[in-house]
């Protein structure tokens, strides 16, 4: 009978897992500060279920996966679907015309549906 009920956690586990899935990134904008920094403003989805399972942090890389600045999250976002977050000032080398908004989940790490960016203003 214990051997019933854990396995009936574990697998109760796992479908906590499985349904909260990758973090989606739906949307973002990019707004030159004119001194060789951007501010980003990134809106996710991630179906939180808590502190062990929710989007953690959200990433600015170059095309070839440099990563250039991240925001960390700090709690779940269980009521609140999708949610935007933005960050101040993510230096971009010269050069660079486009970006890659990826997002982070505690559980699944950097996966989901990732968004390109052409960088106003380059």
């Amino acid at each position: 009978m214990k051997s019933v009920a854990y396995l009936a956690v574990i697998f109760m586990a796992w479908i906590n897992i499985a349904v909260a899935g990758d973090v989606a990134v739906v949307n973002a904008t990019a707004f030159n500060n004119g001194n060789g920094t951007y501010r980003f403003t990134v809106t996710l989805r991630h179906a939180d279920d808590g502190w062990k399972h929710y989007a953690d942090n959200w990433e600015v890389l170059t095309v070839q996966g440099t990563v250039l600045g991240i925001r960390k999250l700090l709690h779940p976002h269980v009521n609140e679907q999708p949610f935007t977050r933005s960050i101040r000032s993510v230096r971009i080398p010269a050069g660079i015309k486009e970006v890659v908004i990826r997002g982070h989940d505690k559980v699944h790490k950097n996966g989901g549906k990732e968004l390109k960016l052409k960088l106003p203003g380059r």
